[in-house]
C-alpha cells in the first residue's frame, strides 16, 4: 500500500525528471523547491538532499537558495499562520502589546510554531488595513481594532475549532 509520503516523493521525482530533460536543468531549482514545499509544507534537509542527488546540484547551493528567498520554510509551519502587523499605524495603536499577549498565550516567539502544530507566529510590516489598526491576519482573514484581550480570545476560538 502506497503511503502519502511515497506519493509525494513520486510526484516530486516525476517533476524533477521533467526538469532534467531541459538543456539547463539547474535553472529549474527554484521551481523544484517550490514544488517540494507545496508537497511537504517545508523544505527539510532530507528533501533538499534528495533534490541535490536527483538534479546533481551541490547541497550547499540548494541550501543557499532555500535560505536566501524568504518564501521557503525550513521548518514545518503551523496549521494557521498568524501575522502581526508592526507597521507604523498598528505600532502606534498598540500592536506591540497585542504581539506580547499572543506570544504569552501561545508560548512561542516570532517565527516559531506552537508545540501542537496549530499556530506559526510571524511579523508583517504592513497588512494594508491601517484604518483598522492594530491588526492581525490569521491565514487570509484580517482582525482589526485589537486589544491584547481580543487577540487572545480570537486564538482561543481557533483552538476550540480544532
Amino acid at each position: 500500500m502506497e503511503t502519502t509520503k511515497d506519493i509525494r516523493a513520486a510526484e516530486l521525482g516525476e517533476f524533477m525528471a521533467r526538469c532534467r530533460t531541459s538543456p539547463r536543468p539547474e535553472s529549474h531549482l527554484i521551481a523544484i523547491l517550490h514544488k517540494a514545499q507545496s508537497l511537504y509544507g517545508y523544505l527539510s534537509n532530507a528533501v533538499m538532499d534528495e533534490v541535490s542527488e536527483a538534479m546533481n546540484i551541490p547541497a550547499a547551493h540548494i541550501w543557499g537558495v532555500a535560505t536566501f528567498y524568504h518564501y521557503f520554510n525550513l521548518k514545518p509551519k503551523g496549521k494557521h499562520t498568524i501575522a502581526v502587523c508592526l507597521g507604523t499605524a498598528c505600532y502606534v495603536k498598540g500592536a506591540e502589546e497585542v504581539l506580547e499577549a499572543i506570544k504569552e498565550e501561545l508560548k512561542i516567539g516570532m517565527g516559531e510554531t506552537t508545540q501542537d502544530g496549530l499556530f506559526t507566529l510571524q511579523e508583517a510590516r504592513c497588512l494594508g488595513a491601517c484604518g483598522l489598526a492594530p491588526v492581525v491576519m490569521i491565514d487570509e482573514k484580517i482582525y482589526g481594532g485589537l486589544t491584547p484581550k481580543k487577540a487572545v480570545d480570537i486564538l482561543k476560538a481557533y483552538r476550540k475549532q480544532r
